[in-house]
């Protein structure tokens, strides 16, 4: 297990890492730990995939989500939910789950592609099944039996799942290598498919449309270059925006801040240490490209 430690304003958080990552592909893990009082109001960043944050122990966390709603305990967040804040977290544990949408039905359930944009508890996705997994992470005696722990549960969740279709895969696999940068135009090209079947099949089986599948990895790309102290015009530039004002849209439609604050969030800062890959594709199978 890799572990470490990273101080926001006075409050501690542990953070800890499988070691070799998660055996089932599409998944990244990590888990935090509270130490200290964590400041209210942190914001949460969008990430291009579907989050499951496991909550065990006796410490409390509620999240409010754009909408003013409070959640606590256990939650899942969909493909590109919208700007949401810790409303309170104390003296909490949490294994956080990263799942690229190309698996994130096959282990949620079709459920999963009505989530895009929102918050929900895990209670209210799996009743009895939710707390038991909480009861199983509480009583392990170390990060990485946890981590082997939640690694066998999704395995088994995937093994008998429905993953979106080969092509569905192989387009959001097409948009991650490209960084968001690429024309969704030409996947229905190399597919062979209509615009409107490529939209509609993407659409029923991830969440999102194509397109804002792509806008969310290219923000996700900038965001981490505006962490690293990239200026914006370059930033811009350099992830396939039209121009500066364009990123800033961006940056305010997914987090309800500007590109300039965006860069001290504490949930970005520490990204090279949670999730030394900030994207976790599925591996999917080969499509032949048409022609």
């Amino acid at each position: 297990m890799a572990a470490g430690a990273e101080w926001v304003d006075g409050a501690v958080w542990e953070v800890s890492r499988p070691k070799g990552g998660s055996r089932v592909p599409g998944v990244s893990m990590a888990g935090f730990g509270d130490r200290g009082m964590t400041p209210e109001g942190l914001r949460l960043i969008p990430h291009p995939g579907v989050t499951v944050a496991l909550l065990f122990g006796g410490g409390s966390v509620s999240v409010a989500d754009e909408f003013g709603r409070e959640l606590s305990g256990s939650l899942v967040a969909g493909l590109g939910f919208g700007a949401a804040r810790l409303r309170r977290a104390v003296d909490f544990q949490c294994l956080q789950v990263r799942l690229s949408p190309a698996i994130a039905r096959a282990v949620l359930g079709p459920v999963a592609t009505e989530l895009a944009g929102s918050m929900v508890m895990l209670d209210d996705l799996w009743g009895r099944e939710a707390p038991r997994i909480g009861e199983q992470l509480a009583g392990a005696s170390s990060w990485d039996e946890r981590f082997a722990l939640t690694d066998n549960w999704l395995a088994q969740r995937l093994a008998t799942g429905t993953p979106p279709s080969s092509e569905v895969s192989w387009a959001w696999r097409q948009i991650v290598d490209s960084r968001g940068q690429l024309r969704i135009d030409e996947l229905a090209v190399e597919l062979g498919w209509s615009r409107k079947r490529l939209w509609s099949r993407f659409g029923s089986q991830l969440g999102v449309p194509p397109t804002r599948a792509a806008s969310l990895v290219r923000f996700d790309h900038a965001a981490h270059e505006l962490v690293a102290g990239h200026n914006a015009a370059r930033v811009a530039a350099d992830t396939g925006y039209a121009d500066q004002s364009h990123l800033h849209r961006d940056v305010m439609a997914f987090t309800g801040t500007t590109p300039a604050l965006l860069r001290d969030e504490p949930f970005l800062t520490i990204d090279d240490l949670a999730w030394p890959a900030t994207i976790q594709p599925a591996v999917t199978p080969k499509i032949q490209p048409v022609g």
